[in-house]
């Protein structure tokens, strides 16, 4: 097996392993994390109801004119996130980091929310 092709199962297989986790185990929303090279994307999403409650972005107008895809960006986003969360009453959140690693980005993105306020 080639190495692309070793890291393109490793990504699906923990992709497959934290979602079904959290899936099958919380009853609290989740907070989704996409990240691009150049942006970082996070979402709350309740999945009884199917839909989210509450997202934030490095694209937004609040956030143009910096660059989105350094660990600065990706904590600002964190705040930003628990920020939104806190108005919309939740609290608690299942961390969702999908196929990405808790290292770099993704990590700072969970600091800057448990610094604003969310529990995971």
């Amino acid at each position: 097996m080639s190495q692309i092709k070793t890291i393109n199962v490793r990504r699906k297989r923990r992709a497959f392993r934290v979602r079904n986790r959290i899936k099958r185990d919380s009853t609290r929303p989740r907070l989704t994390v996409f990240r691009s090279n150049a942006n970082m994307y996070a979402q709350i999403i309740d999945d009884e109801a199917g839909k989210t409650l509450a997202s934030a972005s490095t694209v937004e107008k609040a956030n143009k004119g910096t660059y989105g895809g350094n660990k600065d960006a990706a904590k600002a986003v964190g705040k930003l996130i628990a920020e939104r969360a806190l108005a919309a009453g939740i609290k608690e959140v299942a961390f969702d980091r999908g196929n990405n690693k808790f290292h770099g980005r993704i990590a700072a993105l969970a600091e800057g929310a448990r610094e604003g306020g969310l529990q995971f």
